[in-house]
């Protein structure tokens, strides 16, 4: 072959290439500053994947990848259906996102996440100072957000599930006068009991109590009988490990549970209306069954991922990323093998729930990763594709548009824990009674 030739060749590959270089800097993927015909809009792809594209973008393939095991397949038969989990969320209509805030689950980094880090048309107001914040819809009076920071413990101190679903629309219909039928989406935080337990007793000896809490079930609050107190005084502080296992009627023991089941299924905290056994499948089966409906829920050792597996959830989008942080009290708490089997033992519904908890959300995340890499490739083929037509007719590129390409508008400047307010335990007197 002579040089005119070999020229000649090379001279459209080198043309296909400017283009297909040129178009990625005009139109990066998830970019909105390109603008075609409607007949020129790329067919049968999926929006999930290109909010997520941008330059911005704190997701890298081993950033998610290190924080978890290697795929391992399911012990359990879940349907694509559990595994999907994506919602319609309308933060301008009639949706509420309901925080269910178990102790001692990483639920406070959690919900301040909710209330300072998300990046929406009208950001909530946080005060300094305030516990606080007001989270409205754009242009409303409403609030979109039902949690701790936002509108305190408005259903009481840690209000499980069973509180939540009966107090929520009752609070929510007297704070807002709608006449709409709201769409609640219930989401929590989980963490592994052990890690949990230790952490809880730890968050006790130092003095915190949750005695304001008012377990609601069927209409009333437990009596004395039903659920004794572990400590006489004003509270625990001081107290050793060995006491802390040894109180039976610790709701430190399998709370996760608890706090997740339908308690009215079992007579709520009267021991005696069905014999033990009955009463541990019965709550089992229906914490795992509120657990895997929930729109979404988090585990505290997968930061990233719950990260990532909420924005895609939501559609909402986080300012900055979440940090892993594993060096934790109850980390630091040095146990022999035989206290942490009386751990386990003591919290052998929790540990049911967190392995049923973690291999749903592990599947949960790779199916979601999967089918957002699928959509890119067939993405980047309808790109080809666009481009071959381009060349082939001979239509003139697209002008540049003005603009940052950025998307959001402004820039923003990442928290630290420094900068926000600080909390305590206790909100009593947010406390509020329905």
């Amino acid at each position: 072959m002579d040089e005119r030739s070999s020229k000649l060749i090379l001279v459209p590959i080198l043309a296909v290439l400017f283009v297909m270089i040129g178009y990625q800097y005009i139109c990066p993927a998830g970019s909105n500053s390109c603008h075609f015909k409607s007949e020129e809009r790329f067919r049968g792809v999926s929006l999930l994947s290109s909010p997520y594209q941008d330059a911005d973008d704190f997701y890298r393939d081993s950033d998610l990848d290190d924080d978890g095991p290697p795929k391992v397949p399911s012990k359990f038969n879940f349907t694509e259906r559990d595994l999907d989990r994506h919602v319609e969320f309308n933060i301008k209509g009639d949706d509420v996102i309901v925080f269910l805030h178990i102790q001692k689950t990483g639920g406070t980094t959690f919900g301040r996440h909710l209330v300072r880090n998300i990046r929406l048309e009208q950001p909530c107001d946080c005060k300094p100072g305030q516990k606080k914040c007001t989270c409205h819809r754009p242009g409303k009076e409403e609030s979109w957000l039902f949690s701790r920071f936002s509108t305190g413990w408005s259903c009481g101190l840690h209000a499980d599930w069973t509180e939540l679903t009966n107090c929520v629309p009752v609070v929510m219909d007297k704070k807002e006068a709608q006449r709409n039928k709201r769409n609640f989406y219930y989401i929590t935080m989980l963490r592994d009991p052990v890690s949990r337990y230790l952490s809880e007793w730890k968050h006790v000896q130092r003095g915190a109590t949750w005695k304001t809490a008012l377990h609601m079930c069927d209409g009333r609050s437990p009596t004395q009988d039903e659920l004794p107190t572990c400590y006489s005084g004003d509270d625990w502080s001081g107290v050793t490990l060995k006491e802390f296992m040894n109180c039976q009627s610790n709701l430190a023991n399998n709370r996760q549970v608890r706090m997740l089941a339908d308690l009215s299924l079992v007579g709520c905290y009267n021991m005696s209306s069905m014999n033990e056994s009955q009463r541990n499948h019965i709550l089992l089966s229906s914490a795992m069954s509120n657990l895997k409906n929930m729109a979404f829920y988090g585990l505290t050792e997968f930061q990233r991922k719950t990260q990532y597996l909420f924005e895609r959830t939501f559609s909402l989008r986080f300012i900055s990323a979440f940090t892993q942080i594993n060096s934790t009290r109850a980390a630091n708490v040095d146990l022999s093998e035989a206290v942490r089997r009386r751990i386990e033992e003591l919290n052998f519904l929790d540990v049911q729930l967190y392995e049923y908890a973690k291999d749903l959300f592990l599947q949960r995340f790779q199916y979601t990763r999967q089918r957002e890499h699928q959509e890119v490739r067939l993405k980047r083929r309808e790109e080809r594709r666009w481009l071959r037509e381009q060349r082939d007719q001979g239509r003139p590129w697209p002008s540049k548009h003005k603009g940052s390409g950025k998307g959001d508008g402004g820039i923003f400047e990442k928290e630290t824990e420094n900068d926000l307010p600080t909390t305590t335990e206790d909100y009593t007197s947010q406390v509020a009674r329905w």
